[in-house]
């Protein structure tokens, strides 16, 4: 009996790798076995990121709070310690938003902790 090989399969998969390779430079778009190996090292980089966005984020939320809060003459620390201990429950995202665009608001944060 002759080798029985699933052509429209293995097309199906080439044709999918390539398609995600769209963009690359050189042989990395249009070469398949350079393009696989291009496609899952960016797959890794990201699921990496996926997760160092959030830390990033997170940094510069705190820095902005910072900012906001050394204008009232307060540390980041005494000011997030003050903002759970009055139960405020406002998160990083929303307070460095606060801080940045609506400082009024942010004012008002801070004289109600104080």
């Amino acid at each position: 009996m002759p080798r029985s090989v699933n052509s429209v399969a293995s097309r199906a998969k080439r044709k999918k790798i390539l398609k995600q390779a769209k963009g690359y430079f050189g042989r990395r778009k249009n070469v398949y076995t350079v393009a696989k190996n291009a496609v899952e090292k960016g797959m890794q980089y990201a699921y990496r990121d996926r997760k160092n966005n959030k830390r990033n984020f997170r940094a510069l939320w705190i820095q902005r709070i910072n900012a906001g809060a050394r204008l009232h003459g307060m540390s980041y620390s005494q000011f997030m310690g003050k903002v759970k201990a009055n139960n405020i429950e406002l998160n990083r995202k929303v307070l460095a938003d606060l801080a940045m665009n609506h400082p009024d608001a942010f004012k008002a944060v801070v004289e109600k902790v104080k």
